[in-house]
């Protein structure tokens, strides 16, 4: 059973050569987060033990490679395909004041400052400048850059964020 405070961070998608390596799909900005030692919660019904301890990970073409104790040959590695990896809530480290984990902001509702109601942000988009949220309603999606100049405010308890859009939008 998934632990209460667990975070989708990645899945396993495959497996690198015959040594027990996995191919990953990484949901985190850096793969700092994934720290040698590091325990990763495991979803599939194909492995006996819920748990894995990370023993290296770098990056590969548009994902990463990662190493787990007691996963030795590809066979093993193999049987992990498709698996969800989590992350305990409380291993993510602490950002600067007015930053947010994605995870904190999908969801949110959104609204202009005159409190007209715009849709809820549904995912993010990493770009080279900067992140866009995308916001949908019943009648549209709103691509709102994340930008100072435009998001005004969240509240994370209230599950609110104001933001002023750009002319255009």
């Amino acid at each position: 059973m998934k632990p209460e405070n667990a975070l989708l961070i990645a899945r396993i998608v495959g497996a690198h050569g015959n040594r027990g390596v996995c191919r990953i799909a990484s949901y985190a900005e850096s793969l700092d987060i994934f720290e040698p030692g590091g325990r990763l919660f495991v979803e599939t019904p194909r492995v006996p033990r819920p748990w894995l301890e990370v023993l290296w990970v770098k990056a590969h073409s548009k994902g990463a490679l990662m190493a787990f104790r007691d996963v030795a040959d590809r066979d093993a590695a193999e049987m992990l395909r498709g698996a969800a990896l989590y992350i305990d809530k409380d291993q993510l480290p602490d950002l600067e004041e007015e930053s947010y984990y994605w995870f904190e902001l999908i969801g949110i509702e959104v609204y202009t400052p005159d409190g007209r109601y715009l849709g809820r942000l549904e995912s993010v988009l990493p770009t080279g400048s900067n992140d866009v949220y995308v916001v949908r309603n019943a009648d549209r999606e709103i691509l709102v850059p994340a930008l100072a100049s435009v998001v005004k405010s969240v509240d994370t308890a209230q599950m609110r964020m104001e933001v002023v859009l750009p002319e255009g939008l």
